[in-house]
Formats: structure tokens, C-alpha cells, sequence
């Protein structure tokens, strides 16, 4: 017959044996790794008029399963307050002082205009592309996101392609639609050389030019996606995080 008390005697022995020896500081698991901001990639797509860009950017993001915003979606959440706090309650806080961050480098750069409705649509694009995982069309979200975590896409066709198609888009007169073509492409370059201080035509800030009379918008948004799913295989083989640009 054992003793009283020798059943707790014996869960103290038990007890020391399995607690972590002299240097052994037990099953600690390693810390877990902060998120990393940007969460994943944005695409952004340029695209000159009639070029079937937006259409292309659709079909791109459908393959990645990611979300579209385009140029419209992108003013109205900017312009809408109620929109505009939605978008940023949905943040973090480590995304949040990234996208403030990179919105003061801007300015300080003075690589965006200071008026108070450019400011609030660069907080949006700055948002959407602090958690990734979305398509941006148009309204300079590619002069505003950062080249590390962004694929920059301009989506070009030779000018009659482009009127053709919008004449049959809007039901014009080729005439009407030259106009129209021509106009579109004067408003959006002025956009972005007022509040940018870029050229929509200079083809070395891209990452991707694509001409969709040549390719088709198939295989266009194919060589997008593509193109995305290499830009994040790069990422994950550098441990997750973003290369600067110009990195190898």
C-alpha cells in the first residue's frame, strides 16, 4: 500500500522530468513574422482610347480572381466621403501609416499635385493597394503606387483600330469618333501631366506594353496575368519580401 501523499510526491517527480532542462527553454514556436506591406501585387493599367484596355484589365484580374476598379469607381470612392471612410476603417494600422507614408513622399517629391481632390484620390489607390490583389484602371494609379509591389501595364493600338472600333462602340462616323479618340487621349494625358508631372508616352516607366490590335485582348490579359504571377514568385523566392526597383 503506498504511502498518503505519495500520488502527489509522484506527479512532482513527473512534473520536474518534463520541464525544460538547464538551457533547454522548451517548445517555444518562433514569433510570428509581421505582415508585410503591400499585402500582395496591384496592377496597374494605363490605356490609351479604344485600345480595349478596360476590357483586356477584366479579363486579367477574372484569371487572378482579383478585383477590378476602374477609372469611374475610383473618382466616385475618392469624391464619396461615406466610401472614402470605408475604405480606410478597412485598413490596418501598419497600412495605413504605409499608404500616409507614401502619400508624403509624393508630395515631398513633388511627383503629385497638392490639390485637396488628387491628395484624397491617392489615398484611395494608396488603400487599395496597400492589401493588393486588385486591377486599377486609369486615374494615374500607376505614378501613385509604388514600382516594387505594382505591375504598371499601358495597353496601346495603332490609332484607325482605335477609331474604328469606338465609331462601332458609339455608334459615330469615323469622323466623329477621330474626334472623340483624339480628345480622350488630350484629356487623360493633360490629367496625368497636370497632377503627375509624367508622360503617359514614355514607355520606360512601364513594366508592360501591350498592343492589343497585335495580340488580341486574350492573350493580352494572359501576358498580364502571367506577368503578375512571376512578379509575385519573385517576391516569395526573396522571402516575402518586395525588391526595390531595379533589384535583381
Amino acid at each position: 500500500m503506498r504511502e498518503p501523499g505519495f500520488e502527489n510526491q509522484e506527479s512532482k517527480i513527473e512534473n520536474v522530468d518534463r520541464s525544460p532542462r538547464h538551457g533547454n527553454q522548451g517548445d517555444r514556436a518562433p514569433a510570428p513574422a509581421a505582415p508585410t506591406i503591400p499585402a500582395s501585387l496591384t496592377i496597374a493599367v494605363s490605356r490609351e482610347t479604344g485600345s480595349h484596355g478596360g476590357t483586356i484589365a477584366h479579363r486579367a484580374a477574372r484569371k487572378l480572381s482579383w478585383t477590378v476598379y476602374n477609372q469611374e469607381l475610383l473618382e466616385y470612392i475618392a469624391q464619396e466621403g461615406a466610401f472614402r471612410q470605408g475604405v480606410r476603417e478597412n485598413q490596418t494600422p501598419a497600412a495605413a501609416e504605409w499608404a500616409e507614408h507614401h502619400l508624403k513622399l509624393l508630395l515631398r517629391e513633388q511627383k503629385l499635385s497638392p490639390h485637396p481632390s488628387i491628395s484624397e484620390l491617392a489615398r484611395v489607390v494608396l488603400a487599395l493597394g496597400a492589401q493588393g490583389e486588385c486591377v486599377l484602371i486609369g486615374r494615374g494609379a500607376g505614378r501613385i503606387l509604388p514600382a516594387e509591389s505594382t505591375l504598371d501595364v499601358r495597353i496601346i493600338a495603332p490609332l484607325p483600330d482605335r477609331i474604328a472600333y469606338m465609331s462601332q462602340r458609339l455608334r459615330l462616323s469615323l469622323e466623329e469618333a477621330d474626334e472623340e479618340v483624339k480628345q480622350r487621349d488630350r484629356q487623360r494625358a493633360e490629367f496625368i501631366v497636370t497632377h503627375f508631372h509624367r508622360q503617359p508616352a514614355d514607355m520606360y516607366q512601364y513594366d508592360l506594353i501591350l498592343n492589343s490590335s497585335h495580340l488580341g485582348e486574350e492573350v493580352c490579359a494572359e501576358l498580364i496575368a502571367q506577368a503578375a504571377r512571376a512578379k509575385l514568385a519573385t517576391r516569395e523566392r526573396n522571402g516575402g519580401q518586395w525588391l526595390s526597383q531595379g533589384g535583381a
